[in-house]
């Protein structure tokens, strides 16, 4: 077993940790109002607020029905004279249960209404299956229409929720617009940005208006990097599609990262995401921001997550079950921490935003991207909570093995084998918060670590130490999954027991552990999938 220093002093102050990672998304919009997700929903209000909700679909004809990658509000139609006819129920009912558990919408603006999408080029009207298939993602038919039915969105929020309320939210046009989420030219789509922001501004000026959302790649001359920076010079100097201007207003930027690409495949390979594609893909992105002059602003990666497909899992591709494990935990903890130092790098505020709900219904531990499974937290879940118990006071901490994966020579770091690190934090009611992550790309490698832990610089006679563990055997429900006998549908008996253990637990009691001249130590063992907490109350004896 390999030995491994860490130490942190609270002596020497860094840059203030924002709480950055409160930011979450899913397709099926309309699992908002379904019993789980309202539930999950007001779990993350519980952790800290706000939490910013993404979600697509939201301006989409149908029945109202959460189906996986798919939803619906019916915002807009129209009569049988074409006059439009507006019904803000749905999406106000979403709203709604946002805004009471606490937490803000991040509003995805699409995406086009069956009666207000341009006709395919044989001019036939959408059925349900064309409008499904390629109706949402058109240009609208009229832009005047679009522009109202905007404008009149914005009215009625205004009045709905209040000003104050609004400008606290974010609003995001479309998503992915280089693939196949819109199916117009990349024209149309700076059209359709012009034409939503003066809609958006005339009703609510101070309101943030962002975007373009486009897909991640580590090449500069990638498709997305292409769309990425043409879309951004036409915000600094092109010809404005809605009044003629010179540029349009650009509140955020946005783009998209994932750390492999995976699909239905049930002969498949073993495949493992990698935080270092990740990383790189983010490294290419704000580049390209920042080159064209956008880097001051927010930069919100609105999709950032270890792959590519969240509503696959483990039987349409084996690789998929890594979401249920404490792998998955490991991973963003490793990816969050290393995309905070990229940022700091590039002098930018960049923050990931989660593509990870909960679906509905599926078997128990299906393996799809989710927080939950049939209202089971998975151990991803126990990640938030310790975020959500982190400060924002940030000191200083030093790992051995605190690599940079942008740094390893292959992309899953097998030349240097497992990363440790993590943050290390005090909180206002002066308890000190660290939390220590151990990762490889591998799901594979099982290996230990002897830790060594000091914290110095600690003012009081001792520290009382609480140490929270997110491991194959600690605050996994996935594990207990496993031993009830992997069931797809659990019984009473299995689901009460599998649900017992969903929630954070301790890797040893609480105990007072004396400081030697300001100096406390630490001894205890981490896998290469483990995430731990430790905090640290300085106390007098």
């Amino acid at each position: 077993m390999e030995f491994v220093n860490l130490s942190a002093h609270a002596a020497i102050l860094q840059k203030d940790l924002h709480h950055f990672w409160n930011y979450i998304g899913y397709d099926e919009c309309d699992f908002t109002h379904m019993p789980y997700g309202m539930e999950l929903i007001r779990k993350f209000g519980k952790l800290e607020q706000p939490y910013y909700f993404r979600a697509h679909h939201m301006l989409c004809t149908g029945n109202l029905h959460g189906l996986n990658k798919w939803g619906s509000t019916n915002i807009y139609s129209e009569d049988e004279a074409g006059n439009p006819v507006y019904d803000f129920s749905c999406i106000d009912k979403m709203f709604d249960i946002w805004l009471e558990s606490g937490n803000l919408p991040f509003f995805e603006i699409g995406f086009m209404p069956r009666d207000l999408a341009r006709l395919p080029e044989d001019g036939k009207p959408y059925t349900d299956g064309s409008y499904r298939s390629i109706g949402w993602a058109m240009p609208p038919k009229d832009w005047q229409k679009w522009y109202d039915l905007i404008y009149t969105l914005m009215t009625h929020l205004k009045i709905r929720y209040g000003e104050a309320s609004l400008n606290r939210w974010y609003f995001e046009l479309w998503n992915e617009p280089d693939i196949i989420y819109w199916r117009g030219t990349h024209e149309e789509y700076c059209k359709l940005y012009d034409f939503t922001e003066a809609a958006i501004h005339s009703v609510l000026p101070n309101a943030r208006f962002g975007g373009p959302a486009t897909t991640g790649n580590n090449k500069y001359d990638s498709e997305a990097a292409v769309y990425l920076r043409d879309f951004l010079r036409h915000c600094r100097k092109g010809a404005n599609f809605y009044n003629g201007k010179i540029g349009t207003r650009l509140d955020f930027t946005s783009f998209h990262t994932k750390g492999g690409l995976y699909n239905m495949n049930l002969k498949a390979a073993k495949q493992i995401p990698s935080v270092q594609v990740f990383l790189q893909n983010c490294k290419v992105l704000s580049d390209i921001v920042k080159e064209e002059g956008y880097g001051d602003l927010i930069c919100i990666v609105s999709e950032a997550d270890p792959d590519s497909w969240a509503a696959g899992g483990r039987y349409d591709n084996f690789n998929l079950n890594f979401r249920n494990t404490e792998y998955y935990a490991s991973w963003v903890a490793s990816t969050y921490k290393n995309l905070e130092d990229l940022a700091d790098a590039q002098g930018m505020d960049m923050r990931p935003l989660a593509w990870a709900f909960e679906f509905e219904p599926e078997r128990c531990f299906e393996g799809t991207r989710a927080f939950t499974t049939q209202g089971i937290e998975k151990p991803l879940f126990n990640l938030f909570k310790l975020y959500a118990m982190l400060g924002t006071k940030r000191i200083a901490l030093d790992s051995e093995r605190g690599f940079n994966p942008l740094n390893y020579t292959d992309k899953n770091g097998y030349d240097t084998g497992t990363e440790i690190n993590g943050w290390a934090t005090q909180r206002t009611d002066g308890t000190y918060a660290i939390l220590l992550y151990a990762h490889h790309d591998d799901w594979d490698i099982h290996d230990e670590y002897a830790v060594h832990f000091t914290l110095d610089g600690i003012s009081k006679d001792a520290v009382r130490l609480t140490h929270y563990r997110i491991d194959g055997q600690h605050s996994n429900a996935y594990s207990e999954w496993l031993r009830q006998g992997s069931p797809d549908w659990p019984d009473t008996v299995q689901y009460s027991a599998i649900k017992a253990r969903e929630g954070l637990e301790l890797l040893c009691e609480p105990y007072i552990k004396p400081a030697n001249k300001g100096v406390v130590e630490m001894d205890f063992v981490l896998p290469s999938h483990g995430v731990s907490l430790i905090l640290a109350e300085p106390v007098s004896l």
